[in-house]
């Protein structure tokens, strides 16, 4: 019978998984720092952000949001049989966020944006270099690094997508309606990255693992960042 990956708190992790989180706690920390320098939030943390900004934000953001439950459940079907608690664990992941573009859909018309156009739009460099690595790396075979993926991205949700929210309901024409998406994940990623740290947990077992899990973790920073720097430059 395969094993029930139960949710996990930082302090109940072995030693091996505390070793990797301080190391994925490091490239969170170097992930803020190039965040910070985006033009586009910086303008949101001093106060500058407007609506088109935030049109512009979400335009941009679509793509990597619709192929994310894809990278996801090609990361799940990876992993071989000896893995299968990790893989339905994985699967329920993509599951809960596979419809998060329709969310993202309506924050974007409410804020009086174009449907179509929305629908249309391509990907940018940054959400190219993004989307071809995540594939990349979820089609190896039993993919562990991707953990370090899903640390950056259920991280960015966890500690910014509220007061992002909050931020940015305050512009003229925008509201609490039109910041679904960001208010979804400010709410739930604490319990996706507590499914993480189960993960990190039973996964991380050798040296080489958690330097795969950091090396993912440190490449999709910086391209989730250069996806964010390419919003201005459209």
């Amino acid at each position: 019978m395969a094993e029930t990956v139960v949710l996990a708190r930082p302090e109940q992790l072995s030693e091996a998984g505390q070793a990797a989180l301080r190391g994925l706690m490091r490239a969170w920390f170097d992930f803020e720092r190039r965040l910070s320098r985006v033009p586009m939030i910086q303008r949101l943390e001093i106060g500058t952000f407007t609506k088109a900004d935030y049109l512009q934000l979400l335009l941009n953001l679509r793509q990597q949001v619709v192929e994310g439950s894809r990278w996801i459940s090609r990361c799940a079907s990876s992993f071989d049989r000896d893995h299968a608690d990790i893989r339905s664990v994985i699967l329920g992941h993509a599951h809960e966020e596979h419809r998060d573009y329709e969310v993202l859909e309506h924050d974007y018309v409410t804020a009086g944006g174009d449907l179509a156009a929305i629908r249309s739009h391509l990907r940018n460099p940054g959400s190219e270099a993004l989307h071809g690595y995540m594939m990349y790396r979820a089609s190896e075979p039993n993919p562990v690094g991707l953990l370090g993926a899903m640390w950056i991205v259920e991280g960015l949700g966890e500690k910014m997508a509220k007061d992002w929210a909050m931020r940015i309901s305050d512009l003229p024409g925008v509201g609490e309606a039109g910041t679904r998406f960001l208010r979804y994940h400010g709410q739930n990623d604490q319990n996706h990255l507590s499914k993480l740290y189960a993960l990190l947990d039973r996964l991380c077992t050798s040296e080489a693992i958690a330097a795969d899990i950091l090396r993912t973790a440190a490449v999709v920073g910086r391209l989730y960042a250069l996806q964010l720097e390419e919003v201005d430059v459209e």
